[in-house]
């Protein structure tokens, strides 16, 4: 199938209902409101450039795997992929799951294609790809796209999510470890939630604000000694200390007053008072 750049046609489209209408439209505020119906009479619009069909249509017929390949041959000859093409995607069920989740896991595929099988996946509510998610937290390091789009995805799977995540976290890397631990700890009943996020906040002092944020949303009261202990160190950053401050209120404690220079982000200053 020839690959057509539908976002070029859409352009076109545009441009001639703007022009039948340039009495009518009072400014661009006006013109983005009306653009989803704009593009969905597009979408319906039979049009010369596909013998007739209509860009909603292009795609039917084409199963899960081919449709897939031909969103890489997209992305390898730099044509946008067509929307047409993702929402036939999302409509075709568990061909296009099998074959996204394939993609996803494939390592020496464009990051481009495995970002938009994640999103697809996500919008499917696939579960297929649950293991392979988790996986990528265990191991991540701190700057990786991909596994933050997975991490959004856990997070939508919910329960499903929480048992395999808390199962990896022993082996996890720290960077893994808070990944997850950002959707665990919504989940105050697990124990070895808890236990986790405790050890990770105690050994990494440079994550504190964010670890802190977690502990006051996790709810266990067990945490206040450590986190008003860390409130009370000396060189203490303020953005550090709001957090932990924050927490510890959640928590139903009484944080530490401190003072801090005029401009407190520039570095830890003052004592207490």
């Amino acid at each position: 199938m020839r690959l057509i750049d539908f976002d070029s046609h859409f352009r076109d489209y545009l441009h001639a209902w703007l022009e039948e209408r340039q009495d009518e439209l009072m400014d661009i505020e006006q013109v983005e409101a009306l653009m989803p119906g704009i593009y969905e009479g597009f979408l319906r619009t039979p049009a010369d450039w596909l013998e007739g069909r209509t860009p909603a249509s292009w795609f039917e017929g084409i199963g899960g795997a081919q449709l897939v390949a031909l969103m890489l041959a997209y992305i390898a000859e730099d044509v946008p992929v067509p929307d047409a093409l993702l929402m036939r995607l999302e409509d075709e069920g568990a061909s296009a799951q099998r074959a996204l989740v394939a993609l996803v896991g494939d390592e020496s595929a464009p990051e481009e294609a495995r970002m938009l099988s994640v999103r697809l996946l996500r919008d499917m509510g696939s579960m297929e790809p649950l293991p392979l998610y988790v996986q990528w937290q265990a191991r991540r390091e701190d700057r990786d796209d991909l596994a933050d789009a997975a991490l959004a995805s856990l997070e939508e799977m919910g329960e499903d999510a929480v048992l395999p995540m808390i199962a990896a976290l022993e082996e996890a890397t720290d960077a893994g470890r808070e990944a997850m631990l950002s959707i665990l700890s919504h989940y105050p009943r697990h124990p070895e939630v808890y236990d986790s996020l405790i050890r990770l906040f105690e050994s990494s002092p440079p994550r504190q604000a964010v670890l802190a944020a977690f502990l006051g949303r996790l709810g266990d009261e067990r945490a206040l000694p450590a986190l008003t202990e860390r409130a009370l160190e000396e060189g203490l950053r303020y953005h550090d200390y709001i957090e932990l401050r924050s927490a510890i209120e959640a928590l139903g404690g009484d944080a530490p007053e401190r003072e801090f220079g005029a401009d407190p982000d520039d570095a830890a200053l003052g004592g207490l008072e």
